[in-house]
């Protein structure tokens, strides 16, 4: 008898299989008992009708406790009314290893309480669908770059560089000499695209923000493209390609997902190339136009990019922010050097900026410049000096993060359910 994952029951449409799990939940009206089996890949009834089922089975069904490990077999069945559309009539039950008095219990619970066992809450069906439907993101973005000639260059966690500002650093000790959890791996990967031409990186970066909001967490996952021979409009185009690849991904694989999250998927649907845009002066206006104190020169803030984002159905970008609010490395725009070549992306309803991104400066007399305006320690950054005295080219780059892409297309209200196990300025455990 072959063992199958739940996610493949429909390849099997009246063959006996075995399914390895755990039991969910479980109900009776007495003559039918049915069990709710999950094995990670998704869900599946289990029915036994009394009058056709061996008499230690069924009172095995009645008696095995929520979360405990369990092999089932069973005739799968098509089942309309089902969410995956089968059903399995079971024919025996395997008890690998009973759960007592498990904590989370199908009623609701605090967020805080839940917090405290996210070890245990991932076993839900919502939690598991967002991590799944997370797992599909970081393959598509995987196989757009691959498919784009992209190489994977990885980049250092530990580093002695400030890349997004000073005050948001680790700072750890490195057998006595002083360095920093990585904030981007940008720098790094504009350097291995001098080599390789085409690259991106993928993983952990962390800011030591005093924020607690639902867009904010200290450790998060991001993936940064850099691009040798690329300038802003070529960056824009690729930054768009990669959403609506990654929108369109999820809407095929895993529509089951969407809807157990109960996603309206009309509004990922609606979701349209090219995305609109908007200089940061326009925005600017448009926020003054709708009553917002807000001045050229200052930086979004959560309110502002909703009200930007609520004007169209797909991304937008907002671009050609002023020099003075974004990083050292921005290359100035030559028609207006008080704005640089850089644009964020702001995701519909709500969810803020997904993706920063701009052309680098290539001229290591402004970049030396730039260093000094921004107080930063030249002497570290010599090799980064290096990449434009020896054969500089015009280079521009992206980094999008993972944690609030996940929460716009699940839906989420808070970026905590998009990792498995969030870290934010009060949650260091599980």
């Amino acid at each position: 008898m072959e063992t199958v994952l739940i996610k493949y029951l429909g390849r099997h449409v009246n063959e006996e299989v075995q399914i390895q799990g755990w039991l969910f939940n479980k109900r009776s009206s007495g003559k039918i008992r049915f069990i709710i089996i999950r094995d990670g890949s998704g869900q599946v009834q289990g029915t036994l009708v009394k009058s056709e089922t061996d008499p230690e089975l069924f009172e095995l069904a009645g008696a095995v406790a929520q979360e405990s490990s369990i092999r089932v077999k069973g005739i799968v069945r098509e089942e309309p009314r089902a969410p995956s559309g089968y059903e399995l009539t079971v024919t025996g039950l395997e008890i690998v290893s009973p759960a007592k008095d498990y904590p989370i219990t199908l009623k609701e619970h605090g967020v805080e309480f839940l917090a405290d066992r996210r070890h245990l809450w991932i076993r839900g069906p919502r939690q598991a669908s967002v991590l799944r439907i997370r797992s599909e993101i970081e393959q598509a973005i995987r196989d757009f770059f691959y498919e784009r000639d992209f190489i994977l260059a990885d980049t250092p966690i530990i580093t002695t560089l400030a890349a997004e500002g000073t005050t948001t650093l680790f700072e750890i000790d490195y057998h006595g000499e002083k360095a920093y959890l990585a904030q981007t791996g940008q720098l790094y990967s504009e350097a291995t695209a001098m080599a390789l031409g085409r690259v991106y990186n993928f993983g952990p970066v962390f800011r030591a923000e005093k924020s607690k909001t639902r867009r904010h967490l200290l450790e998060f996952w991001m993936v940064e493209a850099e691009m040798a021979y690329c300038d802003h409009e070529q960056n824009l185009k690729l930054q768009e390609e990669l959403v609506y690849y990654i929108i369109q991904r999820v809407l095929k694989k895993n529509w089951l997902e969407l809807k157990t999250l109960k996603r309206d998927v009309n509004k990922l649907e609606a979701v349209k190339l090219p995305f609109p845009r908007i200089s940061y002066s326009e925005a600017v206006k448009f926020l003054q136009e709708q009553g917002e104190d807000f001045k050229w020169g200052d930086d979004f803030g959560a309110p502002h990019e909703t009200i930007l984002s609520n004007k169209y159905e797909s991304p937008v970008f907002v671009h050609r922010y002023p020099a003075e609010i974004k990083a050292f490395y921005m290359k100035p725009d030559p028609e207006d050097p008080k704005v640089v070549l850089g644009a964020d992306l702001l995701a519909p309803e709500g969810y803020g900026e997904i993706i920063g991104g701009g052309q680098r400066i290539d001229d290591p007399e402004l970049l030396q410049q730039r260093l000094k305006e921004h107080n930063l320690p030249e002497e570290e950054f010599q090799w980064y000096l290096d990449l434009r005295r020896y054969g500089s080219v015009p280079h521009a780059g992206f980094g999008l993060g993972i944690e609030r892409t996940v929460a716009w297309i699940c839906g989420l209200e808070h970026v905590r359910e998009a990792i498995p196990f969030p870290r934010m300025l009060y949650r260091l455990r599980p």
